[in-house]
């Protein structure tokens, strides 16, 4: 079986992260998150599905930008919500 491309890479964009010190929400209402996703398209930081507020999910949700990086430290992939797919290393900008 071949493997499954992402169908979105066009998507990425050269962003820079909104709120480089977290979770934007988060950050307004003062609650804590596991892990940090930055969105490939506008630059929104959200926290992971194992943090309560799942911010970068509803951001998918509200925006529909696919594609997302982890903006941990050290970590170098992505992850398409519309294909489902893990990408690595993370995409970058065509």
């Amino acid at each position: 079986m071949a493997d499954r491309k992402c169908s979105h890479l066009d998507q990425v964009l050269d962003v820079d992260p909104g709120t480089p010190d977290g979770c934007e929400e988060c950050l307004k209402i003062g609650m804590d998150w596991v892990h940090l996703r930055m969105c490939l398209s506008c630059g929104h930081i959200g926290c992971c599905d194992q943090s309560q507020g799942k911010h970068a999910t509803k951001h998918f949700h509200a925006s529909k930008h696919a594609l997302v990086r982890s903006f941990e430290p050290g970590e170098d992939w992505g992850w398409c919500y519309v294909d489902n797919l893990f990408i690595e290393p993370a995409p970058t900008p065509q």
